[in-house]
């Protein structure tokens, strides 16, 4: 139980700079889910965004940082 008490804390350290990180610059991030390829469709009733770039992005964020994670611990 010992290892995972150790990934839980690396997580919450992540996470707390992370937060920190949103938290301090959040209105320099405006142009985050507003790249293009994101699919915004706004009309009289109805607001659908689909996200897309801004996932593909996220996705090979993560995918760097696990593999950087999986390599160094």
């Amino acid at each position: 139980m010992q290892p995972a008490g150790k990934y839980i804390a690396i997580v919450g350290v992540i996470l707390l700079v992370l937060g920190l990180v949103i938290w301090s610059a959040g209105d320099k991030l405006n142009w985050f889910g507003n790249l293009p390829g994101d699919i915004k469709v706004e009309k009289k009733n109805v607001r659908v965004y689909f996200p897309i770039t801004t996932m593909l992005l996220l996705s090979a964020l993560f995918s760097l940082l696990l593999w950087l994670f999986r390599k160094f611990f």
